[in-house]
């Protein structure tokens, strides 16, 4: 039998940017245990303020990008395990067990595959660029995935190895490239996802939004 993950030994890393709105709903959806670091990433809201009111550790990363934010999340964390999502409330936190208990040995990383609650959820410019991108990871480096893994559970160690990784939208296409190299077995699981609470999406809000995301997809290598 495989022995399961502590509650403690496992950090929730939110990267924000003006997600004061979202993020109570968020935080309050983490598990019991789990430690929770928020990223605010050059927010002009009261994102750092509301994070530390609901108790989260928060780091402050100046230069704009998701992945930087996220690389500063998982940099302060000091648990075995890191989990990865979005602080829009578009994820549950509340699944994050679900994709933990995959990562059983021989299981390097356990990454999300949304499925929509409702139509709007997830605009079609967004989901088709996103259909573009997981086929060429399937054909290209063999991955059997269906998403760009935008919420991930793995160890820390493991995705520090990696070494730096995409500092804007290509983070998410650049780790699974390079654990796709490492030889990293990943495992897929379906996630709830649901139209944000607050706000418009950087990425999938708009067709500008979603064509720089793509421009920095075919960026990375």
């Amino acid at each position: 039998m495989t022995k399961a993950h502590n509650a403690c030994d496992i950090t929730v890393v939110i990267p924000c940017h003006n997600e004061a709105g979202a993020l109570p709903g968020v935080l309050a959806a983490v598990p019991t245990g789990y430690r929770v670091i928020v990223v605010d990433n050059a927010s002009t809201d009261h994102t750092t303020a509301v994070a530390r009111a609901a108790g989260a550790t928060v780091v402050t990363e100046p230069v704009p990008g998701y992945g930087s934010a996220v690389q500063a999340g998982i940099g302060s964390a000091d648990t075995a395990v890191v989990a990865v999502l979005d602080g829009d409330g578009s994820m549950d936190a509340g699944e994050l067990p679900v994709l933990v208990a995959e990562l059983a040995p021989g299981v390097d990383m356990v990454v999300g595959r949304r499925r929509p609650v409702v139509t709007s959820a997830w605009p079609w410019h967004a989901r088709l660029g996103n259909l573009v991108i997981a086929a060429l990871l399937r054909r290209r480096h063999g991955l059997l995935v269906h998403d760009i893994a935008a919420m991930r559970v793995t160890r820390r160690a493991q995705l520090l190895a990696l070494g730096p990784l995409h500092p804007r939208s290509g983070y998410p296409l650049q780790l699974l490239i390079g654990a796709a190299r490492a030889g990293w077995r990943i495992v897929e699981c379906d996630i709830s996802y649901r139209p944000r609470t607050h706000g418009v999406s950087k990425v999938s809000g708009s067709l500008r939004g979603t064509v720089r995301a793509v421009r920095d997809f075919w960026s990375v290598r």
